[in-house]
């Protein structure tokens, strides 16, 4: 995997004008139901907006932890490394998610953030936030939520990498990305993917001819349409199925079933790193 060289800290060009947060696209889903004019006010205060250039850093392995990140526009991936090199991509983020949270308890960063297209984020400085807790319980409430989310998405990673077939992890792959563009008001079924065949191998264990042969397959079978970045999903519902291991047969001569040890160990990758932590190459 081809990852740009970075000398310098990241590129960041930081806005002077301050917006309130009632005001973003993204509100709902940053903010918590029920905050007045007054709270929204005081939160906006202590946020600043940034700008990520592609394939900066948002932050590195072993940065000071200092503020949480809302992307407010664009893509980002998170990734780890391990004593051989091999890097380990554990999540991608879009607009409305939360980067930062796995700093909280060592005070420094856990892995590196890379901007996947020209990007903003909302910083906020976790100090201010804090005293923002004490005097608005319902922020805090909203943040314990945010976090007890991030549990279960990565119980749910762990689920796709240990007990799911190759195809139901890609199938399960593009159901979650389709569910998350649907909560931003996007299509479910026709979206830009972000990261190539080979962050996607990397990211659900699978090689990268695998990922070509199940684009290939599903797009023979008329479950989904590739047009260079563009994926069209044009059957959601057979591609939910195969995420749940269920039987398509009824819909798509697709089958899951692996014939063989020996044919499914062939999709997949060795896994150098065990970390629980979403496209089509150009």
């Amino acid at each position: 995997m081809k990852i740009p060289l970075q000398l310098n800290f990241p590129l960041v060009l930081e806005s002077s004008t301050l917006r309130n947060c009632s005001g973003c696209s993204m509100h709902q889903i940053c903010l918590p139901a029920g905050l007045n004019e007054h709270q929204t006010r005081l939160l906006s205060q202590i946020v600043v907006h940034k700008k990520i250039a592609k394939d900066s850093y948002l932050y590195r392995i072993g940065d000071p932890f200092t503020a949480l990140y809302a992307v407010r526009v664009g893509h980002f991936k998170t990734y780890q490394e391990n004593l051989a090199g091999n890097r380990q991509i554990n999540g991608l983020q879009m607009s409305g998610d939360l980067l930062g949270m796995d700093a909280i308890s060592s005070a420094r960063h856990q892995c590196d953030a890379t901007a996947l297209e020209d990007s903003e984020v909302c910083v906020i400085p976790y100090a201010q936030l804090e005293t923002l807790f004490t005097e608005m319980p319902i922020l805090m409430r909203h943040f314990h939520r945010v976090m007890s989310k991030e549990i279960i998405g990565e119980q749910d990673v762990i689920m796709i990498l240990g007990n799911m077939y190759a195809e139901q992890r890609f199938a399960a792959f593009l159901v979650n990305l389709s569910t998350r563009y649907a909560l931003r008001g996007y299509s479910p079924t026709r979206f830009q993917l972000r990261m190539t065949r080979e962050d996607i191998g990397n990211y659900l264990g699978l090689t990268i001819e695998s990922i070509s042969r199940m684009i290939a397959k599903l797009r023979k079978n008329g479950l989904i349409e590739v047009r260079q970045r563009d994926v069209e999903l044009l059957d959601l519902a057979a591609l939910k199925k195969l995420a749940a291991g269920m039987d398509i047969s009824d819909t798509s001569p697709i089958s899951i079933c692996v014939t063989s040890a020996e044919a499914e160990a062939n999709y997949l990758l060795p896994q150098p790193v065990q970390q629980p932590y979403s496209l089509i190459q150009g």
